[in-house]
């Protein structure tokens, strides 16, 4: 299956999960899509002084690409300065969270997959 960006859902998501702004969120794949068990595919644009709260991830992975920009990710309480190439991966029941610090979009590959 071939999606172009055009045919893609976009959806604005305010303060997510108590945080700051708002991040688009461009799903590649509908969760229908996917054969295996994922809740999301998506890229998502996290503009500067925007961000995602901190939320935990039970009986779920959450793999984060770094595609554009630089931030901080919050790793189980532990802050890190991201930029292009980076890769997160949270589970296990861990938290994460992220802030864009920066001064252009922070754009993240995301997908989560459940078990």
């Amino acid at each position: 299956m071939i999606r172009k960006p055009s045919e893609m859902r976009t959806e604005v998501r305010k303060n997510m999960r108590g945080a700051p702004g708002s991040v688009t969120i461009q799903h590649y794949f509908a969760k229908e899509d996917i054969e295996a068990d994922v809740r999301l595919c998506a890229r998502l644009v996290i503009p500067p002084g925007a961000g995602i709260g901190s939320h935990q991830h039970e009986k779920e992975d959450e793999i984060f690409i770094i595609q554009k920009g630089t931030g901080l990710i919050d790793d189980n309480g532990t802050q890190v300065r991201v930029s292009p190439g980076d890769a997160i991966l949270t589970g296990k029941g861990g938290s994460h969270a992220v802030l864009n610090d920066g001064d252009a979009d922070l754009e993240i590959t995301a997908m989560i997959m459940c078990y």
